[in-house]
């Protein structure tokens, strides 16, 4: 795929000079220095202030939420705050020229020990918590997690766009069918499932552990969808391991949220979304110079090679029996 021109980009107009004058307009006091966080959907920094602890500030990539969306996940972390569950809510939300951008405080932690039970079920707990708040109500303009937002649409638009290689492109729209009917086998055994607010991104990364417990961050992909988005990404290795966290996991879950046991069959169809939905959201972001530097192996042959034998595999889990925690 062709490169971006980095000039071309929205973010080509975020300099320093510019990050200092938004903190400046936002009330804040920074003392010029910044530090870049991991970030690729947006870009996040951390604020040193002329008093106090420093702030951590995002930006939100234009045009991908609107601010009625951006508020909503604002609201929703707040929310959770106030219960006294361990999300970071932000302290403001402004806007400088094209940006939104919000303000959080600043919390360190570790990646959690995924090993332990007793991590699996603490984080359970909190999980279930988020989910007996995020069941009370609904998201009224934010995006909901399914098969056609995360499946239907992706192979739209890589078709459409013609990202994958002429002499690959058969062999991946056949894969990509029989997953998409996969799928909806998965849904169909699983029933009317209830959907709810999620924090729908709760990989470890999200998740900072500290010896209080873990708390949670970057609420960015809020939107509504089955409980078992939040749960999936919790675990690893093979079934019996599998089977095995899931049991940590719902055992401290299940004391703050009932869990319908139909989704356990909505497990790989939800992970195999994640990864076709992951071929677009990098396709759709190639014009930011960010991702060619940090995925120069996209588009290749030997990655689409790898998607088709990596789905053709899914196809396989998703037929099996569901877990058995």
């Amino acid at each position: 795929m062709p490169h971006a021109d980095p000039t071309q980009h929205p973010y080509s107009t975020l300099t320093p000079e510019a990050v200092l004058d938004a903190c400046t307009e936002a009330g804040l006091r920074p003392d010029g220095r910044l530090l870049g966080l991991n970030s690729y959907e947006n870009r996040v920094y951390q604020v040193y202030l002329d008093e106090g602890a420093p702030v951590v500030v995002k930006f939100y990539r234009p045009g991908r939420w609107t601010r009625e969306q951006i508020d909503e996940e604002h609201a929703f972390a707040r929310e959770l705050a106030e219960r006294e569950i361990p999300v970071i809510a932000p302290i403001s939300c402004s806007v400088f020229k094209e940006f939104v951008f919000a303000v959080y405080p600043r919390r360190g932690g570790r990646a959690p020990n995924l090993e332990d039970p007793k991590v699996l079920e603490w984080i359970g707990r909190f999980i279930g918590r988020i989910h007996a708040v995020g069941g009370t109500r609904k998201f009224s303009v934010r995006e909901s997690l399914d098969a056609e937002s995360f499946g239907r649409v992706p192979e739209r638009w890589l078709t459409g766009h013609r990202s994958v290689p002429e002499d690959l492109f058969p062999s991946w729209k056949a894969v990509i069918d029989q997953c998409l009917e996969a799928i909806d086998a998965c849904y169909a055994r699983a029933g009317r499932v209830k959907f709810l607010r999620l924090h729908g991104d709760c990989h470890p990364g999200n998740i900072l552990w500290t010896d209080q417990g873990p708390h949670f961050v970057d609420l960015d992909d809020a939107r509504m969808g089955p409980a078992a988005q939040d749960l999936w990404m919790l675990l690893s290795g093979d079934r019996e391991a599998m089977a095995v966290q899931m049991h940590h996991v719902l055992a401290g879950y299940e004391e703050f949220m009932e869990f319908d046991p139909r989704e356990l069959n909505l497990l790989e169809a939800l992970r195999t979304l994640r990864l076709i939905h992951y071929s677009y959201w990098i396709a759709r972001r190639w014009d930011d110079p960010a991702f060619p530097a940090a995925f120069p192996w996209f588009g290749t042959q030997r990655y689409w090679q790898d998607r088709i034998l990596e789905l053709k595999e899914q196809i396989a889990l998703m037929q099996e029996e569901p877990l058995a925690p």
